[in-house]
């Protein structure tokens, strides 16, 4: 599935007035883009249970280790020039095992629901894409090429994913539905955000950023579903036998993107899409 960002032409940064070619810092949207994202929305959720249950480094503990590796990841994203496919999935990879622990705290540390979590997630997401779009003009990750606006993506980014992991877990568990019936459920309203972009026109932005924060509770219902006990809805493979096979199936289609640049894209100066 290819969702093409539409939107308005972006300014040039201040610097460098002349024609040049700007290299983004997040990949192309491709098919390999969306594969790499659900598995790594799978990953984030076994990971965080891997580390928390069966390593015993607890909640806080594991939010600790994988915070101070995110903010490492992220600082070495933000000094590079153009976008290094192994150092960007690594922080995506990151970021969802953080953005699973916020929800897990939230949950078990202070006792917040999981509709309030949704709804806190839900209003941090609208405010950062306000300021974003406000400041901007754009929320296309075809414009990531300045700091701020990298700071604006990886900050929603984070969010998609809290939200994602809070209301996978409200439709599975609280609301009962189930692992399985939760992943059918993702997967289809994807697919009509997919089928609305595709036959109606449905604004290119608006789908990729729908479709995005849904890949996340997609993704987490697929990791419970995979690594839970058949008891609990389960097919009872464990935390470490699925973290292992989804981490090994990143390595494999970012080793190949690495090689290939089948997700690299070059944008014209005057071409650059906001």
């Amino acid at each position: 599935m290819l969702l093409r960002e539409q939107g308005v032409t972006s300014p040039l940064p201040a610097q460098g007035a002349s024609l040049r070619t700007l290299i983004s810092k997040v990949p192309e949207v491709t098919a390999f883009f969306w594969i790499i994202k659900v598995l790594a929305t799978t990953v984030g959720e076994t990971a965080a249970d891997y580390l928390n249950t069966t390593l015993k480094l607890g909640l806080s503990g594991t939010t600790l280790v994988m915070g101070l590796l995110l903010i490492g990841v992220l600082i070495a994203q933000f000094r590079l020039k153009r976008y290094v496919p192994g150092v960007y999935w690594v922080a995506i990879v990151l970021i969802s095992v953080v953005g699973t622990l916020i929800t897990d705290n939230l949950t078990d540390n202070f006792g917040i629901s999981l509709w309030t979590s949704s709804a806190i997630f839900a209003a941090a997401l609208a405010a950062t894409f306000t300021a974003w779009y406000r400041r901007e003009g754009t929320l296309s990750i075809h414009s990531i090429f300045t700091a701020r606006r990298e700071a604006f993506y990886w900050l929603a980014v984070l969010f998609t994913f809290a939200l994602g992991t809070a209301t996978g877990d409200l439709v599975a568990e609280k609301l009962q539905l189930g692992y399985g019936v939760s992943a059918l459920m993702f997967a289809g309203i994807i697919g009509l955000a997919a089928g609305a972009h595709l036959i109606f026109k449905m604004n290119g932005i608006l789908t990729f950023w729908t479709v995005y924060i849904l890949t996340r509770p997609l993704g987490a219902s697929i990791g419970d579903l995979l690594s839970q006990a058949k008891a609990d809805g389960g097919l009872g493979l464990g935390t470490t036998v699925t973290s292992a096979v989804f981490l090994v199936a990143i390595l494999g289609v970012v080793g190949y993107l690495a090689v290939s640049r089948r997700d690299q894209v070059a944008l014209s100066a005057g071409k650059v899409a906001g």
